[in-house]
């Protein structure tokens, strides 16, 4: 499965890369309810776990479904704060001018009720492929297909659903209310440290968009975004398909600190695509990644690595160890060089190889980081 953007026709004014606090908030909310995932945050998480009050504690879970699997897209409906207050100063000057159908941005708190409806009933379902929600609140088979999805997923997927189709109202007054008690609990300090960071990356994004084009700044987002020709276009290998065609509809591009490694792509009939990038990429992808594991099921190739685990040794001495011709050994090498696995060191005329131990050991952490990208 992939996302596949098409960029023929298009060129940098059809991107608009700002930051955005209430998709920062929903990439804390996201870590904070499943930190297990997220090592580099997950002491911050238990911290404000523990500090937390318990309205907050009890709405974290009620409202988890809106940014565990499937992203709430109600998080990108506008560059505003939570609960739609926008903040000043948070979302930096463009040298790309904002474009139409982004403008004006919707605010949570104003957006229709119906639209409200359909798109949290999609997150208690978890998915959109076959759903159709548009008119959840009046349609009796929407909502029996609504509950009949969220009642096959880990609760409170069925508990979400269940209120929203009682009093759409009281759930959106009770989804704000939350989202400005995290102001206080966690996200005006997390904010603080995080937009410089946040508005630095999406300064370079925009520049590497007029200097290199869009194929190579949408490539540049992700380890495993694939660039192809005839037509221009980017591949990210993703669980879910998607085609974006940024010729017909304007892309927005967010960066974010706290949602990495996750690349979150929202593309919804009739709303903005949205490309919610980690700052720091990580630098290997799920086929590499996938690619070392099955280089080192091979019997012939881990007895040479437990050779050069050891001690660099060359092709002609692995050769004598190993009972195999220097043709096989070079193979062999070449396949683990390639993988980024061995290291390799001239001395006058020899070439020793040795394992790159700190390679091997990050394959577990690797493949983990990869699967959620």
């Amino acid at each position: 499965m992939s996302v596949v953007v098409v960029l023929e026709g298009a060129g940098p004014g059809r991107f608009t890369v700002a930051v955005s606090p209430l998709a920062e908030l929903a990439a804390g909310l996201h870590v904070l309810t499943g930190h297990g995932h997220h090592a580099e945050h997950a002491p911050w998480a238990r911290e404000v776990a523990r500090t937390a009050p318990a309205a907050f504690r009890a709405g974290l879970r009620r409202f988890s479904p809106l940014w565990t699997a499937l992203r709430w897209r109600g998080f990108y409906t506008g560059l505003a704060g939570p609960a739609g207050r926008p903040v000043p100063g948070s979302v930096p000057a463009s040298s790309t001018p904002p474009l139409p159908p982004l403008s004006p941005l919707t605010p949570l708190s104003r957006l229709p009720l119906d639209h409200f409806a359909e798109l949290t009933a999609y997150s208690c379902a978890s998915g959109y492929h076959g759903y159709a929600f548009d008119r959840v609140l009046r349609d009796p088979a929407q909502s029996a297909a609504l509950r009949h999805a969220a009642s096959g997923l880990p609760e409170p997927h069925l508990e979400l659903a269940e209120a929203l189709l009682r009093d759409p109202e009281a759930l959106r007054a009770d989804v704000l209310a939350f989202l400005d008690l995290c102001r206080p609990v966690f996200f005006g300090a997390l904010w603080a440290e995080t937009e410089p960071l946040l508005a630095r990356a999406a300064h370079r994004v925009r520049q590497r968009l007029a200097d290199d084009g869009p194929v190579a700044a949408l490539a540049a987002l992700s380890p495993s975004g694939v660039r192809l020709a005839d037509p221009p276009r980017v591949v990210f290998d993703k669980v879910h398909h998607a085609v974006i065609t940024p010729a017909r509809t304007p892309v927005l591009l967010i960066p974010t600190r706290y949602g990495a490694p996750h690349l979150v792509v929202k593309n919804e009939p009739g709303l903005p695509p949205v490309l919610h990038f980690p700052v720091d990429a990580p630098v290997v992808g799920v086929t590499l990644a996938r690619s070392r594991m099955l280089a080192l099921t091979d019997p012939s190739r881990v007895r040479l690595c437990r050779l050069i685990a050891r001690q660099s040794m060359t092709t002609a001495d692995l050769a004598d160890r190993l009972s195999m011709t220097r043709p096989q050994v070079s193979r062999h090498l070449r396949a683990l060089r390639d993988l980024g696995l061995v290291r390799t060191e001239r001395n006058g005329r020899y070439v020793h190889y040795g394992l790159d131990l700190d390679a091997v050991d990050r394959i577990g952490r690797d493949v983990a980081t990869a699967l959620q990208y």
